[in-house]
């Protein structure tokens, strides 16, 4: 009897561990060109078959879609560009391994960081998943999520990178 509670514990550990590595909880902060700001939630990354879902539980965003994008470096402090601070700035550019320098949104062949744009309620949250089919949950390691102030064309006319704008959110995945 011991034998099978200890088997069916064993059982349990195993599985417990293997949902764990299958998801993981990001946290968000607003950031500013003054660096990393208040936290405005969390967001959930987990393999799918079809690929990562994200789901988000965010407050504080501005109304609309939002651009989202895997960025190469995990940290969310601000840069300097041209002399000028800018927020977000040392999470790099977009996560593109494949060097492919075209942005084409989640489904076209360009950076695999072009994720589904976030869309954002008239209250300020975000709660609606967006899956990234062409992801895996272990090429987040390491990087960081963005959010941008405005929405996302996935391309790269007529403004570079989907003219998103200014990153207003970022946060490190673990």
């Amino acid at each position: 009897m011991k034998r099978k509670i200890l088997a069916a514990f064993a059982g349990l550990f195993v599985a417990t561990q293997v949902i764990a590595q299958d998801s993981v909880d990001i946290s968000m902060n607003h950031v500013s060109r003054y660096g990393v700001g208040d936290p405005i939630g969390t967001i959930n990354a987990r393999n799918t078959k079809y690929g990562v879902l994200f789901t988000p539980k965010l407050h504080g965003l501005t109304p609309g879609l939002h651009g989202f994008h895997l960025h190469e470096n995990p940290n969310c402090g601000a840069g300097e560009k041209s002399g000028e601070k800018i927020a977000g700035l040392a999470a790099g550019g977009h996560h593109d391994p494949q060097n492919t320098a075209v942005h084409e949104g989640p489904y076209g062949a360009g950076h695999l960081g072009d994720l589904p744009a976030l869309i954002v309620s008239a209250e300020g949250t975000a709660t609606h998943p967006v899956l990234a089919p062409r992801l895996k949950l272990h090429q987040l390691n390491g990087r960081s999520l963005i959010i941008h102030a405005g929405g996302d064309n996935y391309s790269d006319k007529p403004n570079p990178l989907g003219g998103g704008g200014v990153r207003r959110a970022c946060g490190v995945v673990k």
